[in-house]
C-alpha cells in the first residue's frame, strides 16, 4: 500500500489560506472532507510521511485518485462549508456518530396550522421543536398526560383530526377536556397556537411563570367563592409540579446548558450529553463513534458539536435549541471558530468551555462516568454476542488459512524500559471471551541495554519457549500420572487417597501446583492446554522469534501470527507480505482486543515491578536514612542498581547525603550483592543473567489467579 504519486499537488500550488478540501476516489465520489486553517500545511501532511499516518488515513490516501479544495475567508466559513459538504456527500472516511440506542423525543409540530404534541424518533425534521431526549417513550406520555390538563394541545394524528372535523364530533380527549378540540372549532388556530407555545415554553424551562399565574388565579377564584374552579386550578398546579419533580435539579434555576463528555480508546469513542434547562436535567443522550482517523479528543469534540448543532438555525425556528452555554470535557481544536459559528446559529453568543470548579464540574464528572460506562457496555455487548464472536473466529480462520476456528487464542506481549524490569504477559481468550483465571506473567532476564528491538525479539523467543516447555513437561507429567493410576487401580476404582500415594516421590510441584490435591492430579495443569493460535504483539521479527521457539521444541501444531500495532497488519512467520484484515471486520476487532489486553496486563506488571524496585529496596536498612533522602537518592540515580554501581563520592553529591552516609549505603548494597551474586548473576536477582536459559525458570505469579481485575492499572 502506498500513496499515488500523481495525487500530490505540485509544490506551491496549494494556497496558505483557510479552506476546505475533498479527496475523491477513481469514480469521482467524495471519500473524505476536511478543513484547515492553512491548506498547504494540512494537505502536505498527507504526503510527507506516508508510513507515519494513521492506518485508516493511509487507506484513504491510497484509495483517493484526486484532491481539490475551496478557499474561504474565515475559519468560521470553513467550519460551515465542511459541515455542509459532509451532510451532502456523507464521506465514508469521516467520523460518523451513531446513537448507542434509539432515543424518543417530545416533539411539537410548530410548522403545522394546528400544532400537535407527539413522540418522535429518528432524524430531526424542519418545523418541529424537540424536547428531550427521554430514556423511555412512556416517560414522555406521562409528562404529556399531566401537562394536557393545563395546556390542552392537540395530540391526535392527521387522519383522526380530519375525521373529527368532517363528522363534527371531537375525540375522547376533547370530551374529557384534555384537548381544546380545534377540529370542531372550540378554539381557533391562533388560540390553539398560543396553547402550543405555552406548552413549549414550559418544557423549555419557563415553568415558574405558569405556576405563579395559576396560583394567582386559584386565590382569586377562592376569594370569589368559585371553589370548584379553585379546586381544578389546584389540581393543575399539582400536575405541573409533578411533571417538574420527574426532572432532577442539578444547577441554578436560570441555568441552560448542554454538558458533553467523552470516553475513548484507540479504536472507538463514546459521547454522552446531559441537557440542562432551568437547572434541571431534561434529557440524556449517547453516541458511539469508530475512530476512522488519527484524531484527538479536541477534534472529536469539534466534529461532535458540528454534527449535533449544524442542522439547527434561526431559519427553521430551532435556534433556541442551542443553549447559551455548552460545557465540554475537552476544548475543541478551533474553539474560537466553533463558538462564533454556534453563536450565528443561535442568534446570540454561545459560550463553549471546560468547567473548572463547582457544581458544573461535578456534573461533568457524572456525564463522563456515563460515557465510560456506555463505551464499556458497547464493547461488552459486541464481545458478548455469540453470533459476532463466531463471525470473528471464522474471519480469522479464513484469513490465516487455519484448519479450524481458533477457539483458544493466547497472546503474548513484552514490556520494558531500557532493558530494565523486562516482563511479559500471556492472556487467554476461549471462544472469543477472556479467560482471566488463566492469565500468566513472566519475568525476563539476561538482556543487554541498548537495542530495544533486539531485546523485544529475544524476550519474545524466551517467553514462548518457557511457556511451551512447561506445556510439554506438564503434558508428560499428566500422562505419567494417568498411567500410574491405571497400574495402581487395575479394577478401575480411583480414590483421592490412592491418587495421592501414586504421586508421592515424584518431582516437586511446579509453581502454581497444589501438592496433595487429588483434583490437581486428575486434571491437566493450566499450561497443559495448547492454544490453536498464538498471537504476539509485534511484526514479522516477533512472529519469527515465536516460531523459532516452537520449532526448537518440536511443536508443529500451533499457528503463530504477529499483530503490528502501527498498521494493524497480521504477520505470519517467514512471509514477506502481511495479511490485511478488513478494518471494520469482527476478526481484526477480536485480535485487537486480545492484543490490547495483553499489552495492558504486561504494562501493569511492569509498573508493579518498577514501583517495587523503587520503594522496597535495601535502602530501608540504612540507619538514619529517612523517606525524603531515600527518595532523593532514587530520583538522582533512577534505580537501586545504578546507585549500587556509583562511587561513595558520587553518592555524597546528592543533597542531604554526607560522606559517612554514602559509605554506609555503598557497604550495605555491596554486602547484599555479594550475598546474592554467587554464580555471576546480576545484583539482587539471584538468577542467571546470561543468554535466555534453555530450561525455563519459574513463571512469576503462575499460582496467582487473575480473575477479578488482572493487573489492573
Amino acid at each position: 500500500m502506498a500513496t499515488r504519486p500523481h495525487l500530490r499537488p505540485s509544490p506551491g500550488s496549494i494556497p496558505t489560506s483557510p479552506g476546505v478540501y475533498r479527496f475523491r476516489d477513481e469514480h469521482g465520489r467524495v471519500i473524505y472532507v476536511g478543513k484547515a486553517k492553512n491548506l498547504r500545511s494540512r494537505l502536505s501532511s498527507y504526503f510527507q510521511d506516508f508510513a507515519g499516518l494513521h492506518p485508516r488515513t493511509q487507506t484513504m490516501v491510497s484509495t483517493a485518485a484526486d484532491v481539490d479544495w475551496t478557499v474561504v475567508g474565515t475559519e468560521v466559513e470553513a467550519l460551515q462549508l465542511e459541515y455542509s459538504w459532509i451532510k451532502e456527500y456523507d464521506p465514508r472516511f469521516n467520523v460518523r456518530y451513531r446513537d448507542d440506542k434509539s432515543y424518543p423525543y417530545l416533539a411539537i409540530t410548530v410548522g403545522e396550522e394546528f400544532p400537535r404534541v407527539q413522540v418522535m424518533r429518528g432524524a430531526k425534521r424542519k418545523g418541529v421543536r424537540y424536547f428531550g431526549p427521554y430514556s423511555h417513550a412512556w416517560a414522555i406520555r406521562e409528562t404529556v398526560d399531566l401537562l394536557l390538563r393545563v395546556f390542552p394541545v392537540r395530540t391526535c394524528s392527521a387522519g383522526v383530526f380530519r375525521s373529527a372535523r368532517s363528522s363534527g364530533r371531537p375525540c375522547l380527549l376533547g370530551y374529557i377536556e384534555k384537548c381544546s378540540a380545534p377540529c370542531v372549532g372550540r378554539v381557533d388556530a391562533g388560540e390553539h397556537r398560543r396553547l402550543a407555545e405555552d406548552f413549549a415554553a414550559f418544557m423549555a424551562g419557563d415553568s415558574s411563570r405558569f405556576i405563579r399565574g395559576l396560583e394567582q388565579e386559584m386565590r382569586e377564584a377562592a376569594t370569589a367563592q368559585e371553589y370548584e374552579r379553585a379546586a381544578r386550578l389546584r389540581d393543575d398546579i399539582q400536575a405541573l409540579r409533578t411533571a417538574l419533580e420527574k426532572q432532577a435539579v442539578v444547577l441554578g434555576e436560570a441555568t441552560d446548558c448542554d454538558v458533553i463528555a467523552f470516553a475513548e480508546d484507540q479504536l472507538e469513542a463514546a459521547a454522552q450529553v446531559f441537557y440542562v434547562r432551568g437547572g434541571r436535567v431534561r434529557g440524556q443522550r449517547g453516541w458511539v463513534v469508530d475512530k476512522v482517523e488519527d484524531v484527538g479528543t479536541g477534534a472529536l469534540v469539534e466534529r461532535f458539536l458540528a454534527q449535533t448543532y449544524g442542522g439547527i438555525g434561526p431559519e427553521n425556528g430551532n435556534g433556541s435549541a442551542i443553549p447559551r452555554e455548552v460545557l465540554v470535557s475537552a476544548p475543541p481544536d478551533d474553539r474560537d471558530a466553533v463558538t462564533a459559528w454556534l453563536g450565528e446559529l443561535r442568534g446570540t453568543n454561545v459560550d463553549v468551555r471546560v468547567p473548572q470548579r463547582g457544581d458544573k464540574k461535578t456534573l461533568m464528572e457524572t456525564v463522563r462516568k456515563n460515557a465510560e460506562q456506555a463505551l464499556a457496555r458497547h464493547k461488552t455487548q459486541r464481545a458478548g454476542d455469540l453470533t459476532t464472536r463466531s463471525r470473528a473466529l471464522g474471519e480469522i480462520q479464513e484469513a490465516l488459512g487455519l484448519d479450524e476456528a481458533p477457539l483458544r487464542i493466547e497472546c503474548f506481549d513484552v514490556s520494558n524500559l531500557m532493558a530494565e524490569h523486562v516482563v511479559a504477559s500471556m492472556v487467554v481468550f476461549e471462544d472469543g471471551l477472556a479467560r482471566k483465571p488463566e492469565y500468566r506473567r513472566f519475568s525476563i532476564r539476561g538482556l543487554s541495554r541498548g537495542n530495544n528491538e533486539q531485546n523485544d525479539v529475544a524476550s519474545m523467543h524466551e517467553v514462548i519457549k518457557r511457556r511451551f516447555t512447561r506445556y510439554l513437561e506438564e503434558s508428560q507429567r499428566h500422562g505419567e500420572l494417568g498411567r500410574m493410576g491405571e497400574d495402581l487401580h487395575g479394577d478401575g476404582e480411583d480414590t483421592a487417597e490412592s491418587a495421592a500415594q501414586g504421586a508421592t516421590g515424584g518431582e516437586p510441584p511446579e509453581p502454581g501446583g497444589t501438592a496433595g490435591s487429588s483434583e490437581a492430579r486428575t486434571a491437566p495443569a493450566k499450561f497443559a492446554y495448547p492454544p490453536n493460535l498464538v498471537v504476539v504483539d509485534g511484526g514479522r521479527p516477533q512472529a519469527d522469534a515465536a516460531q523459532r521457539a516452537l520449532d526448537d521444541l518440536g511443536i508443529d501444531d500451533v499457528v503463530v501470527c504477529g499483530l503490528a500495532k502501527r498498521l494493524e497488519e497480521v504477520w505470519l512467520p517467514g512471509e514477506d507480505d502481511p495479511v490485511i484484515l478488513p478494518r471494520t471486520g469482527e476478526g481484526l476487532y477480536l485480535l485487537q482486543r486480545v492484543r490490547d489486553e495483553a499489552h495492558r496486563f504486561a504494562l501493569a506488571y511492569h509498573r508493579q515491578k518498577r514501583a517495587k524496585a523503587l520503594t522496597g529496596s535495601a535502602l530501608d536498612e540504612v540507619p538514619g536514612l529517612g523517606p525524603t533522602r531515600r527518595g532523593a537518592l532514587l530520583k538522582h540515580f533512577g534505580s537501586v542498581k545504578r546507585l549500587a554501581s556509583a562511587t561513595a563520592q558520587e553518592i555524597a553529591e546528592v543533597p542531604g547525603i554526607g560522606d559517612r552516609t554514602a559509605e554506609s549505603i555503598l557497604a550495605l548494597l555491596n554486602r547484599d550483592n555479594r550475598g546474592n551474586d554467587t554464580t555471576g548473576s546480576s545484583a539482587g536477582d539471584g538468577r542467571d543473567s546470561g543468554a535466555p536459559a534453555t530450561k525455563p525458570g519459574p513463571v512469576d505469579g503462575a499460582d496467582e489467579k487473575q480473575g477479578g481485575r488482572p493487573g489492573g492499572e
